[in-house]
């Protein structure tokens, strides 16, 4: 579902951030990039997404290579085929949760009526049905991500891309927001890739690589 092959990415000075980064993802699976802060793996993230652009290297998603000299192209493809977790939620205030939740369907000109059917899917799905009409600001950190999750995977993309999802989250709530968004990817049959500075979410992932002096290996 994804393939990465000979990522790299250098500072504006011209330091190597990292370089040939190669992995993959298969449906289904759940990989997780651990790593220091200022390692590289959000930039890592933000490069698979499109967000920046690789100095040298290749990501395809299902078959299809990223081009990066297309902006309005990797916005279009994004906004279908990814769904991104991020550790300070961003929902909006003034919608309700399942409006937040329906808002990639919105974005994808899908009809009102079958995005509130497949918003409250996604929201029974992470144990959040009867918290459809609240605000956001009336949830708890760990239900906020919950629903972050439904968003994130309420339109069906390929690929779901977490950016340290309990980073805000005590123990308790962080082991419930992981086991969501392990059976949600399961069930979604989506390549997810998180990265990470706990040890703890990476063991929770199918298997774990490690981003360290601007390589990756096993963890």
């Amino acid at each position: 579902m994804l393939e990465v092959r000979g990522l790299a990415k250098g500072y504006a000075g011209g330091a190597p951030l990292f370089s040939g980064i190669g992995f993959s993802v298969a449906a289904g699976e759940w990989v997780a990039i651990v790593g220091e802060s200022g390692s590289g793996k959000s930039t890592l993230l933000n490069t698979i997404a499109g967000l920046e652009r690789p100095d040298a290297g290749e990501v395809r998603v299902e078959g299809r290579k990223l081009d990066y000299t297309d902006d309005t192209d990797l916005a279009l493809w994004r906004r279908h085929h990814v769904g991104f977790v991020f550790q300070a939620f961003h929902l909006l205030p003034y919608l309700s949760v399942a409006e937040n939740v329906a808002l990639p369907l919105a974005l994808g000109g899908v009809k009102a009526a079958e995005r509130a059917r497949r918003a409250g899917e996604a929201l029974e799905a992470v144990g959040l049905g009867a918290f459809a009409a609240r605000r956001p600001g009336s949830l708890s950190g760990g239900e906020m991500q919950r629903a972050a999750i439904a968003r994130a995977l309420v339109h069906r993309p390929a690929l779901v891309l977490a950016d340290e999802p309990t980073g805000n989250l005590d123990a308790a709530n962080a082991e419930i927001v992981l086991a969501c968004l392990a059976d949600a990817v399961k069930r979604a049959g989506a390549a997810a890739l998180m990265v990470t500075h706990s040890a703890v979410a990476a063991a929770r992932a199918d298997r774990a690589l490690r981003l360290a002096g601007g390589r990756l290996e096993r963890a």
